[in-house]
């Protein structure tokens, strides 16, 4: 990997200015100096080169320094397109801790039912389910062939683009995936309503798990439910048919 290309990479990920004290710390195991009067010179003269580079009229970003520090951000000329971008993409959106325990569960196993999913996670998820449709993370995949006929779901189109998967084959394993959660909570950084996340990579606000939660997800069950397939409304809070058997979905 070039030099060049490490630098590009630093100051495009860097959420504030990073600065050449910094760039040089980071660069200086994987690339090869006499000393670090050596690396830093080399390191000051590529950003020089790039900063150039990027202030031709061909590209629409730039790298500034600010603060002290290098920074990569879009040209004033194109900042009204971009706020116009801005302002049509969806919001980030952030899960309760249940809330993505449930996607995890869905995600690995689907399709998969309310009572599946209660007795992987050791508690009621009928609630949690209810937001997941709202969100549109999860739909409905047809009822098992079993007593009651429960309700299947499965994770959606949007699950994909809000995770940046291509598929779910892409998932990373289980143990990654709790991992990922761990700090993303530790860090207050969901990507999901925001991770894996948007691990990138989602509720308006992040309540603590429990009953009140789980009340305040069942209240909007109703809403949410509207949004989901017609067979949906034939559902208790379980999952199971009021209404006796069903043709399963295909």
């Amino acid at each position: 990997m070039s030099l060049k290309a490490t630098l590009e990479a630093i100051i495009y990920a860097a959420e504030s200015p990073v600065t050449l004290d910094q760039i040089v710390q980071l660069v200086k195991e994987s690339t090869p100096a006499e000393n670090d009067s050596d690396l830093r010179s080399q390191v000051r003269a590529t950003i020089e080169d790039m900063v150039a580079a990027y202030s031709t009229e061909e590209h629409g970003v730039e790298i500034r320094q600010i603060a002290g520090g290098y920074r990569m951000a879009t040209k004033p000329e194109q900042h009204d397109v971009v706020r116009a971008f801005a302002k049509s993409l969806k919001p980030p959106i952030r899960l309760s801790l249940p809330a993505l325990e449930t996607l995890a569960v869905i995600a690995y196993k689907q399709p998969v039912t309310v009572p599946e999913i209660s007795e992987i996670r050791g508690v009621d998820s009928g609630g949690v389910i209810a937001t997941l449709l709202d969100r549109k993370l999860i739909t409905t995949a047809g009822r098992k062939a079993v007593i009651g006929r429960p309700i299947l779901y499965k994770t959606t189109k949007e699950f994909l683009l809000r995770f940046g998967l291509k598929d779910v084959n892409e998932l990373p394993s289980m143990e990654e995936f709790e991992k990922l959660v761990a700090e993303s909570f530790q860090s207050d950084l969901l990507p999901a309503e925001g991770g894996v996340a948007d691990a990138t990579g989602i509720p308006n606000d992040i309540e603590a798990a429990g009953g009140e939660e789980l009340q305040a997800e069942v209240a909007h069950q109703s809403s949410s439910e509207e949004h989901a397939e017609p067979v949906e409304a034939h559902a208790n809070a379980s999952g199971y048919s009021q209404d006796g058997p069903e043709n399963e979905s295909n």
